[in-house]
């Protein structure tokens, strides 16, 4: 589990294939890694990776074909810039929310805006994520814990203050970038509790809108 605070930016600095999926090197910057050993879990960009070898700068990890598959990771190259964050301890603050470092879906920057000293971002979401994105509620992009201060659809806005773009790499972000999104775990699991015993139905798949109308949670 990790909080969405970052903790450093790091760096790609390797990227091999192997087996048919990717080992990546992670050079991690200011990271302190001295107490990281090999098999504990490191969120790069919000995706939870495995570190399986310490060279002493930074880690290496496998990347799996379901990973590159579901994140915006297929568009890192060495030198992209990404954020860090160690597991949470059970002494940790828990300064943002609860983050699991199971990416979601891949969003896409439509919209940066100066807003005074901070930037606002508008970011759309794959439809099928848009129901679990609300207003003031938290999401994660590329690991960062976030409060959404507007929802249309399924886009959604974010005022990014001046600390938090100097210490995640959201300073790079401009329309056309893809992000990793990950989705507050209360709503999921809403979901689950909300369709009882359909979800143990086969290709049960969420609550859709005939689904909340059968069950009297949509206005008729």
């Amino acid at each position: 589990m990790f909080t969405g605070i970052i903790e450093s930016i790091g760096t790609i600095g390797a990227m091999t294939p192997k087996g048919g999926d990717v080992r990546v090197l992670v050079e991690t910057g200011k990271l302190d890694l001295a107490d990281v050993k090999l098999g504990d879990s490191i969120a790069v960009n919000g995706v939870c990776l495995t570190a399986v070898e310490l060279p002493g700068n930074g880690f290496w990890a496998d990347v799996s074909r379901e990973t590159l598959a579901r994140t915006a990771f297929v568009d890192l190259k060495p030198g992209s810039r990404v954020n860090l964050e160690k597991a949470l301890m059970p002494t940790s603050r828990l300064g943002g929310h609860l983050v699991s470092g199971h990416v979601d879906g891949v969003g896409e920057v439509v919209a940066r805006e100066e807003n005074a000293r901070a930037v606002q971002f508008r970011i759309r979401a794959p439809r099928e994520l848009a129901k679990y994105i609300a207003l003031k509620g938290s999401i994660t992009v590329d690991g960062t814990s976030l409060t959404v201060n507007a929802v249309n659809g399924a886009e959604f806005e974010l005022t990014i203050v001046p600390h938090t773009l100097a210490e995640t790499i959201m300073v790079d972000y401009r329309p056309g970038r893809k992000v990793n999104l990950e989705v507050d775990l209360l709503a999921r699991y809403l979901e689950r509790l909300l369709m009882g015993d359909k979800a143990a139905e086969p290709n049960a798949s969420g609550l859709t809108e005939s689904f909340l109308a059968e069950h009297g949670y949509l206005n008729k």
